[in-house]
């Protein structure tokens, strides 16, 4: 834990007193959301401090030119970057012509600030004594709307303390912005309109190269003592920067309220040059509906998300805090509705790693989503997958396969590889296991198996194709191996034989058969359409199940375990119980150099294997693993914790599985890594969820049922969770006395709890201790 200024709250995320130490991190934390567009938590008046500015428009990307200290063949043309946009939210207040800026007023009292996760809000509030010591107090609260999603709205109301004020509010959009993460200061945007008619103002706006079209867009109003001025006493356009003018004499203790209602159109979902009309549509449905409307629909949408997808914990607010930050999070990040749009490692929240999807969507996101939404919200981000299957194709011929052998990217914004650290965009390929992995989970939970046929069984033979050639076979060892590769632990680079790669590679050949043969008998004419369209014929099948039936793992007979790759034993085996404190986290306090020859890992490596196909290891070969490789694990990674929170808690060991638990969900509220200011992490998230549900809730699939060995931390007195299977909606609350599930829907479900079948009625009670 590195800060520690977060208030416990069950519902809310809620931080108390100005420090302007907090704000960068306060930025990332209050974040908004609505799945199509998203903002840091910046302040809408002047702030002079240190701050991170941040808005985002989900697709919206533009391509930075890779930057390499020497380049290779092979390398990315560009690093695809989510790109901070035109801003929308900024208010200039003056105080009888004093700017109104926290960060030089004489005091900042009462200050507090609350995103409320169950109706979808962030406010902020404080008493502000301005240079000119003129008092006032100040209440804002702002959303992104979940209906109408290319619209935000803030009300900010002002109440002058003891004396009669002049308040003047100067709202406007700039397109003047940049961002932090840029290769070489390329100007992102290109400006083509500023415009103002009334109470609203549009710049239309476009990315460089990529030629996303943009209109970023405002109306505003004041209210006073019951009167409404929606005419600016003024304007102001500037070549990037429109600004409108409002002004009030206010009485003290009385409060006059500004409303301002933003957002974007872009050419995603609008037709070229219509933009304008677009937004001026978006905000005549705003004006109908009132401030007040949009915020009793944004509630409403909210608590239709939370009946599906909340989590309750008693007995422990910081975990039941933890848990619902991480849900919301995820779900203001992607809703499902556009399969075009994927789940970024930092959402809305920064720019740190570029691209919008990584490996992390098919390896811990997609059983969150499958499990709180209806099944097509999984599905579409598995045809995200099928629609890029050409440029996977593509990004392997660059690299020199051939015959339709595809490499999915670790980092993509459509398609394309665009991540620029050879270690990770040559060698990180264990991430094409992860996506035919998502194929068989997707099947296994929905019970979906149209996806296979229709689009899936495509994707798995470019995927089979390319661990064929991939494969090296060794006359040494009478092995096929894989070479040069960098595992799910990206402290170990350019090694041989990563056990988990590996064994990825045998299963997806394998799994790939099994689909083939399984279209061949039950959808004739979809196989005829494939295998027709990939010249798929039996003797290439035959070769790859070869390398497939002689996979090499390497294996240590004395400690009768997998080895991480050939040579892990070579290393210095230092346990980080023996690593000085003051060396932590190794990634910002070593150089690569010591890193790479250290035995630490960052993230569960052969573990993640061993999280994946569990049904393959016995319980003791879990034991044996789990002890010797955790002890070297620095969990500098996001994706880390959760993963041995459910190993953990199925070997029994709860107070581990706990706090692995109290890591993985407070990461960012605690900010564990010291780096929250940069952005959240969002695709861990999904990886809270799956620590309790999988971990404590034991959940797990077992032929073709649903199976629970449930367990409790002896710090909750219960928890509750629910779960779409199969178009069924299951409640399961546990507690001290037991577990205890709910059936919604007309027909009985059998399950398995603790080996042992349950047969469960709809809408009445099945308990077991």
């Amino acid at each position: 834990m590195n800060q520690d200024y977060i208030v416990p709250d069950d519902w809310s995320i809620i931080e108390e007193g100005f420090d302007r130490e907090n704000v960068k991190s306060s930025e990332s934390i209050f974040s908004l959301g609505n799945g199509a567009m998203g903002q840091r938590a910046n302040f809408e008046e002047q702030y002079t401090g240190p701050t991170f500015q941040g808005s985002y428009i989900g697709g919206v990307y533009y391509p930075d030119k890779t930057k390499v200290g020497w380049w290779k063949n092979g390398y990315p043309e560009y690093f695809a970057k989510v790109i901070n946009a035109p801003s929308w939210i900024g208010i200039h207040v003056l105080v009888d012509g004093e700017p109104l800026d926290l960060n030089t007023c004489s005091r900042v009292e009462n200050f507090r600030r609350e995103l409320n996760m169950k109706e979808g809000w962030y406010q902020r509030s404080f008493t502000a004594t301005l240079k000119n010591e003129k008092t006032i107090e100040v209440k804002v609260t702002r959303f992104l709307s979940l209906d109408l999603d290319e619209l935000g709205a803030i009300r900010y109301e002002v109440t002058p303390k003891g004396d009669d004020l002049t308040i003047t509010f100067s709202p406007y959009l700039d397109s003047g912005i940049t961002n932090e993460d840029s290769n070489w200061d390329d100007k992102f945007w290109n400006t083509t309109g500023v415009s103002s008619e009334g109470n609203q103002a549009f710049i239309e706006a476009h990315t460089m190269k990529t030629h996303f079209e943009t209109c970023t867009f405002m109306e505003c109003h004041l209210e006073y003592q019951g009167k409404t001025q929606s005419k600016p006493m003024g304007t102001e356009e500037k070549e990037l920067w429109v600004g409108h003018g409002y002004e009030q004499k206010v009485d003290k203790d009385s409060t006059v309220t500004f409303y301002k209602f933003g957002g974007y159109t872009v050419s995603r979902n609008h037709k070229n040059g219509d933009l304008v009309g677009a937004a001026k549509k978006v905000l005549d449905k705003a004006r109908q509906k009132g401030f007040d409307g949009l915020l009793e629909a944004q509630k409403k949408s909210w608590a239709g998300i939370w009946e599906m997808s909340d989590i309750t914990i008693g007995g422990d607010t910081r975990a039941q805090q933890g848990i619902r930050f991480n849900i919301f999070q995820l779900n203001q990040t992607y809703t499902g509705k556009d399969s075009r749009l994927n789940i970024g490692p930092k959402g809305f929240t920064g720019e740190k790693y570029g691209g919008s999807t990584y490996w992390d969507t098919e390896a811990y996101c997609i059983p969150f989503y499958m499990a709180t939404k209806d099944h097509h919200v999984a599905r579409n981000l598995l045809k995200y997958r099928y629609n890029h299957l050409e440029k996977a194709i593509e990004n392997a011929r660059k690299l020199g396969f051939n015959n339709g052998a595809a490499l999915y990217p670790m980092v993509t914004m459509n398609g394309e590889e665009c991540h620029n650290e050879w270690e990770i965009t040559f060698e990180e390929i264990h991430r094409n296991g992860a996506i035919a992995f998502a194929i068989y989970n997707y099947y296994r939970y929905t019970g979906d198996y149209s996806y296979i046929p229709e689009m899936g069984l495509e994707v798995l033979i470019g995927i089979a194709r390319f661990w064929h050639q991939r494969a090296t076979f060794s006359k040494q060892k009478n092995k096929y191996v894989i070479l040069g590769v960098t595992g799910p632990n990206e402290y170990e680079n350019n090694v041989s034989n990563n056990w988990y790669t590996n064994y990825i590679a045998r299963w997806c050949i394998h799994y790939t058969l099994e689909q083939l043969e399984k279209v061949k008998t039950g959808y004739k004419e979809d196989y005829e359409r494939i295998t027709g369209y990939t010249k798929l014929k039996k003797t290439e099948t035959e070769e790859w199940k070869k390398v497939a039936d002689h996979m090499y793992f390497p294996f240590s007979e004395e400690l009768g375990i997998y080895l991480q790759q050939d040579g892990f034993l070579d290393k210095e085996l230092v346990t980080v119980a023996d690593l000085p404190k003051s060396q932590r986290p190794i990634n910002q306090k070593w150089s690569w150099d010591r890193i790479l020859r250290s035995p630490y890992i960052k993230q569960a490596d052969v573990l993640q294997g061993f999280y994946f196909f569990e049904d393959h290891f016995s319980i003791e070969d879990l034991e044996k693993h789990f002890d010797f490789y955790e002890p070297f694990t620095v969990h500098e990674s996001s994706l880390s914790p959760c993963v041995h929170s459910i190993q953990a808690a199925k070997l029994d060991r709860m107070q581990q599985a706990y706090q692995f638990y109290l890591r993985t969900s407070r990461l960012d509220l605690d900010d564990y890594n010291k780096e929250v200011e940069e952005g959240l992490h969002i695709t861990s998230m999904a990886g809270t969820w799956m620590s309790i549900v999988e971990g404590f809730g034991g959940m797990r699939i077992r032929n073709d049922k649903l199976s629970f060995r449930p367990r409790i931390p002896d710090e909750w007195e219960s928890y509750s969770f629910k779960i779409n299977f199969r178009n069924r909606i299951l409640k399961v609350l546990i507690d001290k006395s037991g577990a205890h599930f709910e059936l919604e829907g007309d027909h009985e479900m059998s399950i398995r709890l603790n080996g042992e079948r349950v047969v469960l009625k709809p809408v009445s009670k099945a308990a077991a201790k």
